[in-house]
């Protein structure tokens, strides 16, 4: 069954931020994951979500968190973690 991995944030310091893409990127290609969203102006309609929206598609749970835990998107996620607040969750897509 599929799998998404979405992220939404507010990028709190753009400089600390700007190198964040550019480590992540390579990691999500070799994971196979798709990049289904990015967009760095997201339009509310409900609560309070940030301005950053990601969502990656993935062949399992299993391989999203496997992408997660990979040493090379563990190099890049301090960076984001630093410069961003917001959330970041793991659900099963629709299917068997």
């Amino acid at each position: 069954m599929s799998a998404y991995f979405v992220f939404n944030y507010s990028i709190t310091d753009a400089e600390g931020y700007s190198s964040y893409p550019g480590a992540a990127m390579p990691s999500i290609g070799e994971s196979g994951a798709e990049v289904l969203v990015a967009d760095y102006a997201t339009d509310p309609v409900e609560g309070e979500p940030g301005t950053v929206t990601v969502v990656l598609k993935f062949e399992s749970k299993d391989a999203a968190r496997a992408w997660y835990d990979s040493p090379s998107y563990q190099s890049a996620l301090p960076t984001r973690r630093a410069n961003s607040t917001g959330i970041a969750v793991v659900c099963d897509g629709l299917g068997a």
